[in-house]
C-alpha cells in the first residue's frame, strides 16, 4: 500500500502553483493507522504501533551506509515510475464483481489495475523483495468505492509473506478495512477496522479495531533515556485484542471520546538471529511483562479541534487531554494510569504553499508493575524520527516536533491532483521518571527532512529521514507523522 500511494503521484501531468483542475476525493487513504490497539502513551507518538514489513518498512542505516541507502531510494522511485507504464484501466460488468457493495456504481464498473514492485532494506531485517497489484474499483462519480491489494514478498528472517489488503466505502463517512497477512516464519497479521460517522444523525463517531498478529522484529534496549545501543535485543511480540472508541460532539469544536481497549500479549523468541533474545538478557523482575501480560483499560478523552481536515490538515489547532486507567477487576495484569496532553498547531502561508506545524506532548504513566509495552515510549516514525520504534521507555516522556511543509509542485494522475512536498523538521524529546526530574542532557535532538506525495483530502505517502546519535533512520509509510 505504501508503494501504491507513492506511485500514484510519480506519473502524470505537471501543473504550476494551485493546479489547473479541482482536487477529487480519493477515498482509500486511511491505511495508515492511528494505532487504536495501543495505549494513549503510544497512540499518537507511534501511529504505526506495529509495522508489517511488507506494508511499511523502517530503514535504519549507520553513517557509513547513508549515501548508498539513499541511492537505493532513488532507484526505487525510478522503478515505481516504470511500473506505472504497466498499469491499465478496464471496464467489467457489475455482476461479475460479487465482492462489490456499491449503490452508486454503474452496470459497467471501471477498474484501475496498478502492479508495483516491493523493495525494502534494513540492516537488522535484511532485504525484502516482492510484488503487489492494486485494484481500484470506481463508482459513477469516478471515486474509489473498493480497493483490493494482494501481495507476495520474500525476506531472509521471515521467509515468504503473502497478504491481502482491502478497503470498502459503501457510504460517505462509513468504511471497512481489513488486512490478512501470513509469513512462513513467525510473522502474521489479521486485522479489521470499521469506522462509522453516520450514527445518531451523524453525532456519533464510532471506531472499532480488532487484531491478531505476531511481529518477530520487535526490539528492547532497557529503560530510561540512557539505555545504550549496545544492549539492543530482539523478541517476537504476539498479540490479540480490540479497541473500541465512541466520540460525541460538544458544541462546535469539542468532542468527548469514550474508549475500551483489550490486548493479550505473549513474548517469544524473535526472528532476527544476529541479536540476542530479550528473555535471555533480562529477567521478569527487571522487565515487567516480559513473560506476557493482559491489559484491559478504559479511556476518556476531551478533544478540541479547529482543523480543516482530519487526515491532511492545512490550518487550525488541536488539543487533547486523555486519561486511561487499568483495573485488575477488568482482567488487567496490574493497576496503573496513563495521562496525556497533546497540542498541535497548523499555520499556513501563501495559500497553504508553506505550512508551519508544531506539536507538544507530555505523557505520564503511574502505577506499580506496569508492563514494559504499556509504559511511556518514544522512538519511531511519529515521534523521534532519528530512532527506531520503542527505542526509549520510562514512566513519562516529553516531546516537541517542529516541521515546515513546503509544496514544491502539483502533478495530475488518474484525474486526481497530487501535491509534492518537502518537509524539513526537528524532533526534540526524552523519557524520564517524571517531568520535574527531566534532565536536559537526556533530550534527543533529531533534525531531518521528509518527502511527501499527497492526494487530498486523505492520501499521504511519505519518506522521512531523521538523524539521531547512532546515525540516520529512514522511514517509508502512509499518513502524516502528526
Amino acid at each position: 500500500m505504501i508503494m501504491t500511494s507513492l506511485a500514484l503521484s510519480f506519473m502524470g501531468t505537471y501543473s504550476e502553483g494551485g493546479g489547473k483542475k479541482s482536487i477529487k476525493k480519493y477515498s482509500p487513504a486511511a491505511l495508515r493507522k492511528q494505532a487504536l490497539s495501543v495505549p494513549i502513551s503510544q497512540q499518537v507518538v507511534d501511529t504505526s504501533y506495529r509495522q508489517v514489513i511488507h506494508i511499511s518498512t523502517m530503514l535504519t542505516v549507520p553513517n557509513t551506509r547513508y549515501f548508498s541507502t539513499f541511492s537505493k531510494l532513488i532507484v526505487l522511485g525510478m522503478l515505481l515510475c516504470a511500473s506505472q507504464i504497466c498499469g491499465c484501466t478496464s471496464y467489467l460488468q457489475r455482476d461479475t464483481l460479487p465482492i462489490l457493495d456499491c449503490e452508486d456504481c454503474a452496470e459497467t464498473v471501471k477498474v484501475v489495475t496498478v502492479p508495483l514492485p516491493v523493495i525494502a532494506s534494513s540492516p537488522n531485517e535484511g532485504i525484502t523483495t516482492g510484488a503487489l497489484a492494486a485494484f481500484l474499483i470506481h463508482d459513477k462519480k469516478d471515486e474509489i468505492n473498493t480497493l483490493l491489494a494482494p501481495q507476495i514478498n520474500q525476506n531472509t528472517n521471515f521467509g515468504i509473506t503473502t497478504s491481502l489488503y482491502g478497503a470498502f466505502y459503501p457510504a460517505p463517512n462509513r468504511n471497512l478495512e481489513f488486512n490478512l497477512s501470513h509469513s512462513t516464519k513467525i510473522n502474521y497479521d489479521y486485522e479489521a477496522r470499521f469506522k462509522d460517522m453516520t450514527l445518531l444523525k451523524k453525532k456519533l463517531d464510532l471506531n472499532l479495531f480488532a487484531f491478531a498478529f505476531a511481529d518477530g522484529s520487535a526490539r528492547f534496549y532497557g529503560f530510561n533515556a540512557k539505555s545504550p545501543q549496545q544492549e539492543e535485543t530482539n523478541y517476537t511480540d504476539q498479540e490479540i485484542g480490540y479497541n473500541l472508541a465512541a466520540g460525541f460532539p460538544i458544541g462546535e469544536h469539542f468532542q468527548v471520546v469514550i474508549g475500551d481497549r483489550l490486548r493479550d500479549v505473549e513474548i517469544r523468541r524473535g526472528a532476527v538471529k544476529k541479536l540476542p533474545y530479550t528473555g535471555d538478557e533480562f529477567t521478569v523482575a527487571q522487565v515487567p511483562g516480559l513473560k506476557g501480560f493482559t491489559a484491559h483499560t478504559l479511556r476518556l478523552s476531551l478533544i478540541y479541534s479547529t482543523l480543516d481536515n482530519r487526515d491532511t490538515p492545512t490550518r487550525g489547532g488541536y488539543a487533547k487531554l486523555s486519561v486511561e486507567p487499568s483495573f485488575k477487576e477488568l482482567g488487567g495484569v496490574s493497576e496503573y494510569r496513563h495521562y496525556e496532553a497533546e497540542f498541535k498547531g497548523y499555520i499556513p502561508l501563501d495559500n497553504a504553499r508553506y505550512i508551519s506545524i508544531f506539536r507538544l506532548m507530555y505523557n505520564q504513566t503511574l502505577g506499580g508493575n506496569v508492563p514494559f509495552l504499556e509504559q511511556s515510549i518514544l522512538g519511531g516514525e511519529s515521534s523521534l524520527r532519528g530512532y527506531g520504534r520503542n527505542r526509549f521507555i520510562d514512566n513519562s516522556f516529553f516531546l516537541c516536533n517542529l516541521e515546515e511543509r513546503i509544496r514544491l509542485f502539483r502533478w495530475e494522475i488518474f484525474n486526481v491532483t497530487a501535491d509534492w512536498e518537502i518537509a524539513p523538521f526537528v524532533d526534540l524529546g526524552a523519557v524520564m521518571e517524571s517531568l520535574d526530574k527531566a534532565n536536559l542532557d537526556n533530550f534527543e535532538f533529531n533534525p531531518g527532512i521528509g518527502f511527501r506525495a499527497i492526494v487530498r483530502p486523505n492520501i499521504v505517502g511519505r519518506v522521512d529521514m531523521g538523524i539521531g546519535r547512532s546515525g540516520p533512520a529512514i522511514f517509508v509509510g502512509l499518513g502524516y507523522p502528526f
